[in-house]
């Protein structure tokens, strides 16, 4: 008997194996009649229409089937405009749905349903929708591993609480997704609820989480025939006034421009901004920066955030170079001043065509023209002004060609280029790439080979290598690389790059609990070690042996700690700020531990603490790390972070004098205080405030001057002051109303200022009253940009 039970349990999980390894296909069906998107799904049609149901768990005891009392079915029918889905979730407790209701793009704490869409079937790209249970809409472009959620459809939803859960409805337009001009379309196709209360995710077609690949695990839609794909193109003008004031003048300003988006084929697409319009873009979080590198800004332009998924290849492309600071230095006499230095490079225009063939064929094109701009110099004897070129019109061009293939792997040329007129540099990189997968997506073999050409009064090309092999499914998973960089490779004209001049290796091993125990929900340990050694001299710049474990536990608060241990005294080439110098890092040891607490509930709280210790006398460094958040109720909630950091006894560069370059000893703390609110009107309508302080201050205690070995020796009778005290202050308060799809209204009031001076003070009121006694900006503006579908245009004329 005992062996017939363990032949059937056999033979259940075979089965269920075999079940899950197939997918699941739907079909579908065409209407001629009129769809209202209400959420109450009333029409006759969708009785007669197939069901997709028996969802499984994606998260996180994966594979496990869906509760009768959580049943999900949904339904797609179209016509020769769009598909229409309806989803109705059931749930036992619909008093219990979460349902906070958050700016678009944003998910919140809510439930919410998906469909993921792949026109082609090629498992490279799908176009994903979203519907919160508050009605909020969410949309991106999923890649393997990458989802840009700056992109945004125009497309039609409606939710409805029911007493047996809640339902959705959806209509997509085919203008918002891609797909093969044939008269027979398959389409890869899956659908995913949220339940947030209980931390749970399903899908319909299974997403096996021991498998690298997500994308390549859709489901199958069938019955779409004789729909053409439609004119894609989009206009969306805007107009914008400005005012700003401070204490000593005040102007306003008014703009307008267009963003165009033409589908130029089944696959292809172009977008163009003419005359672009970034000032109600979100601040940048300026910092007192005492690093030998520049502050790596985040992108909040939404035409470089949107749709870059191909121009990210290689990392070659850093968009802050477009429009950013200056590359020239001007000649000042010696009875002159810089009077005016502008702090960026205004856009003129800028376009990006990009798609994928169905053959596999991804291309990227991207071109921008920045303008000519000027420095405003000052005679301080004869009182007359003059302009010089800090930054010629420029030009700056990525070409991409990726050619995915097996579904899950790809071989990719790029090239940046960056022309500018006249006397100044222009560069030129090229990249080949390759990322190589197995069938069953268990192994990965990546790699890349970049060749850099920098034109300038002396031209020097330079280059960098690497290759890395992982095992990338499984409980245990692995990954060994090793990285070349030469001495003259430079990519930081459209990209960036800190680190160059030398080789590395590493390796890392993890084990993870892919499903729930009776302990965790999921669990992780990863082993890494990296050495890198520069090399011109053969010195280590970098070796560290690193141990990280996170576990989420029943409740679903996530922990993790990290250990790092540098065993070896290694050697700085970039904080000396000269070619050819270095100087020594003692050994050290680091750690940090985090924690974030279930996210569903009202009050939540993520904090980390971290410290480092060096084998050098009383230097060490100090930080911690508060995030509160109070959901008030569904439409109101405040987010509070507290950030500091203290570094006792560390050693820096700070100038050059006639003995040479001068080190200090020095103090230094930072803190950070951030305030996020936000209070939905409605589904489309919110507010949202946005303040930040930041004060960071060095003390210098103790000077040394870098000896050619790499070490300091004392320089006790150096005096220059060289001391920062740093205060920057930014309050943003916006208003948005998404009055019609894809058409908003935007007013916002702003209000930020910054110190920078010598003179330490570390009284924290002293420091605030500063900030807001010195000459403050404020800015009130207003943008009205309307979206323009030239198919609902042709259709009403």
């Amino acid at each position: 008997m005992t062996n017939i039970k363990n032949i059937l349990v056999f033979f259940i999980i075979l089965c269920s194996s075999i079940l899950y390894g197939q997918k699941k296909t739907l079909n579908t069906k065409s209407i001629t009649s009129k769809i209202s998107i209400d959420g109450k799904i009333t029409e006759d049609i969708w009785n007669s229409t197939e069901i997709a149901s028996d969802f499984v768990m994606y998260q996180p005891d994966n594979g496990k089937p869906i509760s009768e009392n959580k049943k999900t079915e949904v339904k797609i029918i179209y016509d020769n405009d769009a598909i229409y889905i309806a989803a109705i979730m059931h749930d036992e407790d619909p008093s219990k749905i979460k349902k906070e209701i958050t700016n678009r793009d944003k998910f919140g704490v809510t439930d919410y349903f998906s469909v993921f869409i792949n026109g082609f079937n090629d498992g490279q790209q799908d176009f994903r929708f979203y519907v919160t249970a508050a009605g909020v809409q969410i949309d991106c472009i999923s890649t393997e591993g990458y989802n840009d959620f700056s992109w945004d459809a125009i497309w039609d939803s409606k939710t409805t609480l029911t007493d047996q859960g809640w339902v959705v409805e959806m209509k997509i337009p085919y203008a918002a997704i891609r797909f093969p001009n044939s008269k027979k379309q398959t389409w890869g196709i899956n659908f995913l609820r949220n339940i947030e209360r209980d931390v749970q995710v399903y899908s319909w077609n299974r997403i096996d989480t021991k498998i690298g690949a997500e994308l390549t695990q859709n489901g199958i839609l069938e019955g779409i025939e004789n729909i053409k794909t439609p004119t894609r193109l989009f206009f969306i003008p805007y107009a914008s006034f400005y005012n700003q004031k401070d204490d000593f003048q005040s102007d306003n300003t008014f703009k307008g421009g267009m963003d165009i988006k033409y589908g130029i084929n089944d696959a292809f697409t172009l977008d163009a901004i003419l005359v672009p319009d970034f000032g109600q873009t979100k601040f940048d979080n300026a910092i007192l920066n005492l690093e030998p590198f520049e502050q790596q800004l985040n992108e909040n332009r939404p035409f470089f955030t949107e749709g870059t998924e191909l121009f990210s290849k290689g990392n070659l492309f850093y968009s802050r170079r477009i429009g950013g600071f200056p590359s020239g230095d001007p000649i000042v006499g010696e009875n002159e001043e810089i009077t005016n230095y502008p702090s960026n490079v205004d856009l003129l225009n800028a376009i990006k065509i990009s798609g994928r063939t169905k053959k596999g064929l991804g291309i990227g094109l991207l071109n921008a023209i920045t303008e000519k701009t000027y420095a405003t110099i000052k005679d301080t004897v004869t009182l007359t002004t003059r302009k010089e070129v800090i930054e010629p019109l420029a030009n700056y061009n990525i070409l991409v060609l990726d050619q995915r293939f097996n579904k899950n792997s790809s071989v990719t040329f790029i090239n940046t280029n960056t022309t500018r007129n006249g006397d100044f540099r222009d560069a030129n990189v090229t990249g080949l790439l390759f990322d190589l997968n197995t069938k069953k997506n268990s192994y990965n073999l990546n790699g890349d080979f970049k060749y850099s050409t920098i034109n300038t009064a002396e031209d020097y090309n330079g280059y960098k290598t690497s290759l890395g092999f992982k095992k990338t499914s499984g409980k245990i998973r692995y990954e060994v690389s090793g990285k070349y960089i030469s001495e003259d490779y430079d990519v930081n004209d459209l990209g960036i790059i800190f680190y160059t001049n030398y080789h590395a290796a590493y390796a890392n091993v993890s084990y993870r609990i892919l499903n729930p125990t009776s302990i965790f929900n999921t669990f992780k340990i990863i082993e890494e070690a990296n050495l890198e050694i520069q090399n011109t001299t053969g010195k280590i710049q970098e070796d560290y042996l690193k141990t990280t474990i996170g576990a989420k536990s029943k409740k679903n608060t996530y922990y993790e700690f990290s250990l790092l241990y540098a065993p070896k005294e290694t050697f700085d080439f970039y904080q000396p700020l000269e070619y050819g110098r270095y100087v020594y890092v003692p050994k050290r040891i680091s750690s940090y531990f985090g924690f974030e607490l279930n996210q569903n509930h009202d009050f939540t709280v993520d904090a980390t603490v971290s410290t480092a210790q060096y084998d050098e006398e009383n230097r060490q460094t100090y930080g911690i790390y508060i995030n509160p958040k109070y959901r008030f109720n569904n439409q109101f909630s405040l987010e509070y972070a507290f950030e500091y950091l203290t570094k006792r006894n560390d050693r820096g560069r700070i100038g050059y004098d006639t003995n040479g370059i001068v080190f200090a000893e020095r103090n230094r703390e930072t803190l950070q205080n951030t305030l996020t609110g936000k209070f939905a009107l409605t589904n489309r309508m919110a507010l949202n405030l946005d303040v930040r302080y930041y004060w960071s201050y060095s003390e210098n205690h103790e000077f040394f001057t870098l000896q050619d070995d790499g070490y300091l020796s004392p320089y006790p009778s150096y005096n220059l002051n060289r001391n920062r005290n740093y205060n920057s202050w930014n309050f943003d308060l916006s208003y948005s109303w998404w009055f019609a799809p894809g058409s908003q209204i935007y007013i916002l009031y702003r209000n930020y200022g910054l110190e920078d001076t010598r003179l330490v003070e570390k009284d924290l009121s002293t420091n605030l009253k500063n900030i807001f006694d010195s000459n403050l900006t404020n800015i009130f503006s207003i943008s009205i940009r309307y979206y323009i579908d030239y198919n609902v245009v042709k259709n009403k004329f």
